[in-house]
């Protein structure tokens, strides 16, 4: 395939993150890229290692965060930041503030009627596919049909290839004794009917694998992992919208033809009219590091960026917002320091409960003092 005649030089392009990449035309798209030379590329999660810092010699590379060997072309100084909340990225692809002149998509084969499905992600690719010029597809036959905001059909596409390639899986494994302790000082603050976001990492999909034991929740979030399968299956969790699959061949086959499991856009999944409505709201987050007064740090860890603003601010909120609800932080105690390391990504004005191994600090209505006091007898420093 010969990209550059769909891709003009100092072109925008979007393409899937995680486990929705593209693979065939990433791999397409860096090897030829001195014949578009000064295109844009807006990623995200980079766990293949396809884009490598070499590829930025005709190539801008860009990202909302520094997850997965986004953190290779961080440190390399290759890797320009968007530090927004995932709330803004459709109207910034929308306003053409982030471009998207090219999108490429992995779908999957198409159902009975001729529609293809985005698969293993929506999120921002669906604001991205309606400003499009261009959209290129690699229809995979290891990606299940999945319900979801868009279906595309074959004229929807400039050019469609054809793979089987299985797509990049995130198995965090089993849980060690710490995040296993942090997890079950979380569940107190969960309760039954609640509706539940879970931000990226093991400690998060923690939590869903002792939730065993809870009745009617729902999954509402940006990413979705493995640890949705098993409470669906004994009907703990009686639906799930996200915005993308993060995890392993068990919970993409759990996805396949599943109206259960539903893959939406970020203006369904991160909207703040959708999540204001919203009761019991529980958003449960990790971070690299927060400090004795709720302020949090989830981007930069030793001076290398690898983490991100995300979707955790929006999540926060809402669930700072919604009767009933809470916004759970989970980290290590010797995670909790006197000055943080790197940026805010949440504000102390947000903070809501911080739980760890050695029990948990609820933050909610606590002076300045106050909090000082709690974090430093949560994190064993007096």
């Amino acid at each position: 395939m010969q990209l550059s005649q769909w891709i003009r030089p100092g072109d925008g392009v979007v393409f899937g993150q995680a486990t929705a990449e593209p693979q065939t035309l990433v791999e397409a798209l860096v090897a030829q890229r001195e014949a578009f030379a000064g295109a844009t590329l807006f990623m995200g999660v980079n766990w293949s290692g396809t884009v490598r810092p070499e590829h930025a010699d005709h190539l801008r590379l860009t990202a909302y965060c520094g997850s997965g060997h986004n953190r290779k072309l961080a440190d390399a100084g290759v890797l320009d930041i968007h530090p927004h909340p995932y709330s803004q990225l459709a109207s910034l692809l929308r306003s053409r503030k982030i471009r998207a002149d090219v999108v490429l998509v992995q779908v999957s084969p198409p159902n009975a009627k001729g529609e293809y499905s985005l698969g293993l992600a929506a999120e921002y690719l669906v604001p991205a596919l309606e400003v499009a010029r261009t959209v290129i597809a690699e229809v995979n036959d290891r990606v299940p049909w999945t319900y979801g905001d868009r279906l595309l059909k074959r004229e929807d596409f400039a050019a469609l290839f054809e793979t089987s390639r299985e797509p990049v899986a995130l198995p965090y494994g089993a849980p060690g004794p710490q995040e296993l302790a942090i997890a079950r000082n979380a569940l107190d603050f969960i309760p039954d009917g609640a509706t539940l976001e879970t931000g990226l990492g093991a400690l998060p999909d923690a939590v869903l694998r002792l939730l065993g034991d809870h009745q009617d929740l729902r999954i509402h979030s940006g990413s979705v992992g493995d640890g949705v399968v098993e409470l669906l299956d004994k009907g703990v969790v009686s639906e799930v919208d996200g915005g993308t699959l993060m995890g392993t061949r068990q919970l993409f086959d759990h996805a396949r033809d599943n109206p259960r499991l539903r893959v939406r856009s970020v203006e369904y999944t991160h909207h703040p009219r959708v999540l204001g409505g919203i009761e019991r709201f529980v958003a449960i987050n990790s971070a690299i590091e927060v400090d004795f007064t709720g302020q949090v740090n989830a981007e930069v860890a030793k001076g290398s960026y690898l983490g991100a603003v995300g979707g955790a601010l929006d999540f926060v909120r809402a669930a700072n917002h919604s009767p009933g609800g809470v916004s759970l932080l989970l980290l290590p105690a010797a995670r909790i320091v006197e000055k943080l390391q790197g940026p805010v990504s949440t504000p102390r004005s947000e903070a809501g409960v911080i739980v760890t191994e050695r029990g948990a600090a609820d933050l909610r209505g606590r002076t300045l003092k106050e909090r000082e006091r709690l974090m430093r007898e949560l994190s064993g420093t007096r």
